[in-house]
């Protein structure tokens, strides 16, 4: 009753309702009322790295350009690659004065409990603000600043561009509106800052902004962060509720010697079975991009729990294919992440090995020795358009190969592997091979593979069910458009990636594996991970579902009906063979819109 009643006379004035001591003191024009309530929980973002909160709902009270305008100012957005660039990275004020602000319309009463600020992300200066203060309003014309006690509340900002710094408030405060001024910057720079909030929204049936307009879960999964303890735990539950379709086990050992586990689902786990394809998702090479870990986990949970409702889909997926999930490839980077936790942890903490290694350059390079012997005419009679060999200099004890590098190559090496995905963060956009340009000293190049219909057709169909990429009322992540190209985008003509997975897969192995880059956030709240689970859902059945694209069959001795290992398979107009595995079976993807050709097969 209390509750409704303070929320009543905050919105009819133009007070604020603070929560504090257990007191809620409500009213500025309209008089001030005490009354006893509960603190509020901890409360989650508002939204503005995760995009919830758009564009309209930011205000500032001056800009230096658009492209440092006030829908600028959001936690961990970043800046182009190169000088003239029309976005950077934060929001800067066109004047430097005490009396600037950036301004954030929570679009409800919202109980307001803490501000985070990082500096300008730009490789071109060095901007931040060191000392700011905070002010609410209901109306935008009568502000209240923040207090501790009877003073003005000054907080302490930032000593760096990127490091997120998080302030409490010392009395909470609940309104419509919230301000950021700052009170000092950096001395060789200007005010520019990027920012979250933290608040929880009030009770108002009124407010039409209140009303759901994101999908709701149906599907009962644990949502949360799992450390490596929790992980571990999850899996095994799951193993323990399905045991005749799973099975865990390990590819190897972290750096820190934590273990790479993987959950297998198959109708008959742990045996490779003629006819039956091999697939993978791999999550967390970045351990700072937590979204696909946690989204491999729920997957593990829901294919258990469809497969004994009697799910016809997810029955036949299950009986129909070997599949593989691994949610953490490099659990250190991840460990660091999460103690810091979901705002605090920036856009790099956690994203390297224990060893400061980026597993996605540490795959041996295979593009160049191909592309080398294609220059010479030599592939494919000469050198091998596939199962490129890896080079001797990579195999070496002093080589710079992480311990979740050589595990990983070492799990390819043994499943015969059809198709793949990559899960990573920061974007949304599903990159496909090759991911490193031709031209060595081009950063962006198209830099297509002889299987380039293949891959933007699966690229395609995770991004087109995907309901977040599929939004046209998105806004960009950062300061790319991949909306204009269907959120699909060959790797080397975004950013050459030397060393990459996806290529090394390729190249090395008959397994064909994109990137998804699942949300603009590498590390959402816990509040948003029901949503994230709705937006991807689909994706991952149906991206799944492809590895039964194409042709398949068995090549076997003609004498004794056993099946040959390592044949060679061949498609007429395709630069790039694939081989059977050890009973002699095969798939090979193709083009479902192009002409698929004559198949060949050849054994050893």
């Amino acid at each position: 009753m209390w509750e409704a009643l303070a929320a009543l006379v905050c919105t009819e004035g133009s007070g604020v309702w603070r929560v504090g001591n257990g007191l809620c003191t409500v009213g500025i024009t309209v008089g001030s009322l005490s009354v006893p309530c509960p603190l509020p929980p901890a409360c989650p973002p508002l939204g503005l790295e995760s995009l919830r909160v758009q564009d309209s709902q930011l205000r500032s009270s001056s800009d230096k350009r658009y492209g440092l305008g006030a829908h600028r100012g959001r936690l961990n957005i970043q800046s182009g690659l190169y000088d003239g660039d029309f976005f950077d990275g934060g929001w800067c004020a066109g004047q430097e004065d005490a009396g600037q602000w950036l301004e954030v319309d929570a679009r409800r009463l919202t109980n307001f409990t803490g501000v985070i600020t990082q500096g300008l992300n730009s490789i071109w200066t060095y901007d931040w603000v060191t000392s700011y203060k905070v002010q609410f309003s209901n109306d935008t014309h009568t502000w209240q600043p923040c207090r501790n006690g009877t003073e003005e509340a000054v907080f302490p900002a930032n000593k760096d561009p990127e490091t997120p710094v998080l302030n409490t408030l010392p009395c909470p405060a609940v309104a419509r509106y919230i301000r950021i001024n700052p009170q000092s910057w950096f001395e060789n720079g200007t005010i520019c800052l990027r920012a979250e909030v933290l608040g929880c929204a009030m009770p108002d049936p009124n407010n039409i902004y209140q009303w759901p307009n994101e999908p709701v879960p149906t599907d009962k999964l644990d949502f949360r962060h799992h450390n490596y303890k929790e992980m571990r735990k999850l899996m095994k539950r799951v193993n323990e509720e399905c045991p005749n379709i799973t099975r865990i086990y390990s590819i190897g050992k972290s750096y820190l010697g934590l273990k790479m586990y993987v959950m297998e689902i198959s109708d008959n786990p742990g045996r490779h079975e003629v006819g039956e394809p091999e697939f993978r998702y791999v999550a967390g090479m970045h351990g700072n991009e937590v979204l696909g870990r946690e989204l491999l986990l729920n997957l593990m949970e829901y294919l258990c729990r469809e497969f004994r409702r009697g799910n016809p889909r997810v029955v036949q997926l299950v009986t129909g294919t070997r599949i593989h999930l691994l949610p953490s490839m490099n659990p250190d980077g991840y460990e660091t992440a999460y103690r810091l936790g979901s705002e605090l942890s920036g856009w790099a903490m956690g994203r390297w090995t224990y060893e400061g290694i980026d597993l996605n350059h540490n795959f041996a390079d295979l593009n160049t020795a191909l592309w080398d012997a294609e220059d010479n005419d030599l592939v494919p009679h000469q050198f091998p358009n596939h199962y490129i060999p890896i080079p001797e200099y990579y195999t070496f004890a002093n080589a710079t190969v992480a311990p979740e590098t050589r595990a990983v190559i070492d799990w390819m090496q043994r499943y015969p592997f059809v198709l793949s995905a990559n899960l990573h963060g920061g974007e949304l956009v599903v990159t496909y091979p090759f991911d490193m340009t031709r031209t060595y000293w081009k950063a962006q190049e198209l830099t297509p593979t002889a299987d380039d219909g293949v891959f933007r057709w699966l690229a395609t169909v995770y991004a087109t069910s995907n309901l977040a990429m599929a939004s046209e009322e998105r806004r960009l992540c950062h300061y790319d458009d991949f909306m204009r190209s269907g959120n699909i985008i060959n790797g080397a003509n975004w950013h050459t990636v030397p060393g990459s997975m996806n290529d090394f897969s390729y190249l090395h192995t008959n397994c064909f594996e994109i990137t998804v880059e699942l949300s603009c956030d590498k590390f959402p709240h816990v509040s948003e991970l029901p949503t994230e689970w709705e937006n991807n859902r689909e994706s991952l059945l149906l991206y799944m579902e492809q590895v039964h694209r194409g042709i398949k069959g068995v090549v076997r001795d003609e004498e004794t009906g056993e099946g040959i290992a390592n044949a060679i398979i061949s498609v007429d107009g395709i630069n790039h063979d694939v081989r059977t595995a050890v009973d002699g079976d095969y798939w090979r993807l193709l083009d479902p819109g192009g002409a698929e050709g004559a198949a060949r097969g050849g054994g050893d």
